[in-house]
């Protein structure tokens, strides 16, 4: 079962916790580097969607996935280099875990990245390692570029390749959001292979963001799209029909391949495409 009960075989306490995704108000692509990645500037916006991680001492460390497929093996996936990271440097015991896939890989949402940090954060606060926030978000950050983002967990303006953060006045509270999943799985590395130089320039981020989301259409872009809708056009046409069917904004979240539309009041889904799974929040 992935909900065991609170307390394990009388010595050790199951932790809970509950990895939040992301979306992107707007992509830059400003350039790439000479590492090989590319730096951007990018509005990361937490939203409530989640992952649910369960972990609790062990004998031998061991990983068992649940709901959405994840490729790769339990040893390559990013929650266990994060455990095999920390226990490098800090002496901690083996742990069970168990992950509940809710969040899509390849989907632009930072699951992965959101998994991790948060199991970095959790396994400090479990077995009171003390470590400071500089020191968790350096090593998050080694794990991937938007990893500390999810140790701030609030709106922040991402640059660099997205480790640098930066805090921004924007608060979504009160609108409502529509997350559209479709059957498409984008690796960044694939969707980064899409998008070719020279890279424009662009209008001040913070600038549009401050703007109302009523205006933000034709303002606030994501550089993937143009690449990625024209590999996978059925991806614009779901953001079409989300702005078509009342939307203030829709957008490409990163480099995945959802989509969603923010709305002033509350949607109905039954005028969106039958053939696509939906998810309705209030922010």
């Amino acid at each position: 079962m992935l909900i065991k009960d609170i307390i394990l075989n009388q010595f050790s306490i199951v932790m809970i916790l509950f990895a939040n995704a992301k979306i992107n108000l707007g992509l830059h692509i400003t350039g790439k580097r000479s590492d090989g990645y590319h730096n951007i500037e990018t509005v990361l916006y937490p939203v409530p969607h989640y992952d649910v991680i369960e972990f609790y001492p062990a004998d031998q460390y061991s990983l068992h996935l649940y709901g959405e497929t994840v490729p790769g093996s339990a040893e390559e996936n990013i929650v266990t280099k994060a455990f095999r990271l920390l226990k490098t440097q800090h002496s901690i015991p083996e742990i069970e875990m168990h992950l509940l896939k809710n969040i899509p890989a390849g989907s632009g949402l930072g699951g992965g990245s959101s998994d991790a940090a948060n199991l970095l954060s959790g396994l400090n606060r479990y077995f009171h390692l003390r470590i400071n926030h500089d020191e968790v978000s350096q090593m998050a950050e080694s794990l991937g570029s938007d990893c500390p983002f999810f140790l701030e967990n609030r709106p922040m303006l991402a640059s660099g390749k997205g480790e640098i953060l930066q805090e921004i006045d924007i608060d979504l509270k009160g609108y409502f959001l529509v997350l559209a999943f479709p059957e498409i799985h984008i690796p960044t590395e694939k969707a980064y292979s899409f998008v070719k130089g020279p890279f424009e320039r662009h209008s001040d981020l913070n600038e549009i963001i401050d703007m109302p989301v009523e205006k933000w259409n034709g303002l606030l872009t994501n550089d993937f799209e143009n690449a990625i809708f024209s590999k996978y056009p059925e991806l614009e046409a779901i953001k079409s029909n989300l702005t078509e069917n009342g939307a203030l904004y829709a957008s490409l979240t990163g480099s995945g391949s959802v989509i969603y539309g923010i709305y002033k009041n509350r949607p109905s889904l039954k005028k969106l495409r039958p053939d696509v799974k939906y998810l309705n929040y209030n922010l």
